[in-house]
């Protein structure tokens, strides 16, 4: 089964959401921001992904800048990075769309019609 993780006022998530729908593709939905992600399963998500671990951060949100993020992750390990982002699903960038075979961070329409 897909899995999106969403934030309700993002959007990107509604916009991800509604594109879904249209194509008529099934999926939970699970709310990012109460229902974050765990160190285990970011862990397992990035390798999945392929994708570069700053790519898991959302760059855009509140709390990123809040925490003066982007001047901190040039010097944080790998642990210290999953850490924080378990921490609050806030900082995870979304929608994050889980498939048995890939894993996708943000919405780009293209990467997800490939996905999907």
């Amino acid at each position: 089964m897909t899995k999106v993780y969403c934030y309700a006022r993002c959007t990107t998530c509604k916009k991800a959401l509604k594109w879904l729908a249209d194509n008529k593709i099934e999926y939970e939905q699970i709310d990012i921001k109460e229902d974050h992600p765990d160190e285990k399963t970011l862990r397992q998500l990035y390798k999945k992904s392929g994708l570069p671990l700053k790519k898991f951060f959302n760059t855009s949100g509140q709390l990123y800048r809040e925490m003066e993020l982007s001047k901190k992750l040039l010097d944080m390990s790998e642990d210290e990075m999953f850490k924080l982002l378990a921490s609050d699903g806030m900082l995870v960038k979304r929608p994050l769309l889980i498939t048995e075979d890939t894993v996708l961070t943000g919405f780009k329409e293209e990467e997800w019609r490939k996905a999907l």
